[in-house]
């Protein structure tokens, strides 16, 4: 029998009871994993057990792909209509908005991020990219090609087939919409593995899925270890493709697995280093302001992360002192209390990866200008930090940290910060503040970042692709260029004429 959750909520806005299954979820049912073995879901906020579910392994991986394919082959895909996809998908993101306060309750409890932060941002941000991706699903189309009056020449996209999908830990949901949205607006059928860290929003979302109608077996939802479920998943030669979002070093493992199995189609989403370039004419307030919500948004847990800040030698003192002041308001604790503006790490082994960095950065003759220390005497909590006195071999400005760690460079023109901004094996985001917009976009366009915003940081949008360059990942995410990872263009040539 597979295990249940049930948890008692008071929040603000949502004050009830949720109950909901946590087994391994194919075919639309929730079973015991293959192992009948169980993961513990710890609470960041005080390292004590939520609840187990059932551990999924790669047998469960191997029946989960049969099935999807079946249901493939018989009620979706090549059979199921745009139409009625396309139906699937507003069902499904309205009964996510009906539930919006259990799901933002959730993902608070599961991940640590604040419940404000989830209702306002993150599931509401999941709602809008499977609405988006459902305005597309009828609208999967290709060309008629003009070669010569004796043929007719068409494209058609279709599905791939049984698509492998990997989600992190950080924005669990959001990443669980980023992925199905435009898979099942192609036709194609899912294995998706949420992290063993964050699963509860994901298995809580499977009964939504059955809620809304989805032909049972389209979606498959199995919560299990990398080094199984996501090998497996990289691995089998009946999953087409794999979409993958979490570090460089395991997107390498998933290309390595992908090429040596049946060459699977492998988009990947991955680490980031980004620079936020503030010049001397920037509006220092909105500098400001900016700079915290880019390193300090989701407790500094986003691949984005605006982690290396550079300022113009003019306004580095000036811009420090307000940025050191805004840091000082920021409210670490319950993520359920009001008016927090940080909850925990999402783990303990988080929690370790970040200190160790703070600990580097000191060995190696930073300075800790303010913060690098735990906050409290519980849980996975640690204060907003920012160095000083860096040099670009030190690991806190090469390496990813993915905690609320920033650095602060002083620059001195144009050349010297694109030179150090650039200096990265990373490529996923960039920033740039300047009231010069000639000089704002010239920077931008010379920035080797798949994203580069302008006044302003850490902005996604459904509608606008999201990815990177170089070691930061290959294709990408949301809008319509998403709907390309997922689907195989057929050429069709029609001799209109009887003789050659």
């Amino acid at each position: 029998m597979a295990p249940t959750f049930t948890h008692e909520f008071k929040t603000e806005s949502f004050n009830g009871k949720t109950t909901f299954q946590t087994g391994v979820f194919i075919g639309g049912e929730f079973r015991d994993g293959a192992d009948k073995t169980t993961i513990d879901v710890i609470n960041p906020t005080n390292g004590k057990l939520i609840t187990q579910i059932a551990e999924a392994t790669a047998a469960d991986v191997d029946i989960a792909v049969k099935v999807a394919q079946t249901v493939l082959e018989t009620e979706w895909g090549l059979n199921a209509s745009g139409e009625l996809r396309a139906s699937l998908l507003m069902k499904l993101a309205l009964l996510m908005e009906r539930d919006l306060d259990e799901l933002s309750a959730i993902e608070s409890l599961d991940n640590g991020k604040t419940f404000g932060w989830a209702k306002g941002t993150d599931v509401t941000f999941s709602i809008q990219t499977i609405k988006y991706f459902a305005g597309w699903a009828d609208k999967i189309s290709g060309q008629t090609i003009e070669t010569d009056e004796k043929k007719l020449i068409y494209t058609r996209h279709e599905p791939l087939g049984v698509v492998g999908q990997i989600i992190p830990w950080n924005f669990p949901l959001l990443m669980f919409a980023w992925k199905i949205g435009p898979a099942l607006a192609t036709g194609n059928t899912i294995v998706i593995k949420p992290s063993e860290f964050t699963p509860l929003t994901a298995l809580r979302m499977a009964a939504l899925i059955n809620e809304a109608g989805f032909p049972k077996g389209v979606v498959n939802i199995l919560v299990g270890y990398g080094q199984t479920v996501g090998q497996a998943i990289a691995e089998h030669m009946d999953i087409q493709k794999v979409a993958f979002t979490g570090s460089t070093l395991v997107g390498r493992k998933i290309m390595a697995a992908a090429a040596a199995s049946n060459l699977k189609n492998v988009t990947l989403e991955l680490g980031g280093k980004s620079p936020n370039i503030i010049f001397d004419d920037a509006d220092m307030e909105q500098a400001v302001n900016w700079a915290a919500h880019g390193i300090f948004w989701n407790h500094g847990q986003a691949c984005c992360a605006g982690s290396r800040i550079f300022v113009q030698e003019g306004i580095y003192d000036e811009f420090l002192a307000k940025f050191t002041a805004k840091t000082q308001t920021i409210n670490v604790g319950d993520p359920f209390a009001p008016g927090v503006d940080q909850g925990p790490q999402v783990s303990q082994l988080q929690y370790d990866r970040i200190m160790g960095y703070i600990d580097s950065g000191r060995q190696e003759g930073a300075t800790v200008h303010i913060g690098g220390e735990r906050h409290g005497t519980e849980g996975y909590f640690i204060k907003p930090t920012i160095f000083t006195d860096v040099t670009p071999e030190m690991k806190i400005v090469k390496e990813e940290i993915f905690g609320p760690v920033g650095v602060v460079i002083k620059f001195k023109d144009e050349e010297d910060v694109l030179r150090q901004a650039n200096d990265t094996v990373y490529g996923l985001a960039a920033a740039v503040f300047s009231q010069n917009i000639n000089r704002a976009l010239e920077t931008a366009h010379k920035l080797q970042a798949g994203t580069a915003w302008v006044n302003c940081v850490n902005q996604l949008h459904a509608n606008v692709p999201f990815g990177g360059f170089k070691q930061s990942g290959i294709g990408r995410e949301l809008g319509e260029y998403a709907l390309h990872n997922y689907t195989n263009v057929k050429a069709v040539h029609v001799n209109l004429r009887h003789t050659k």
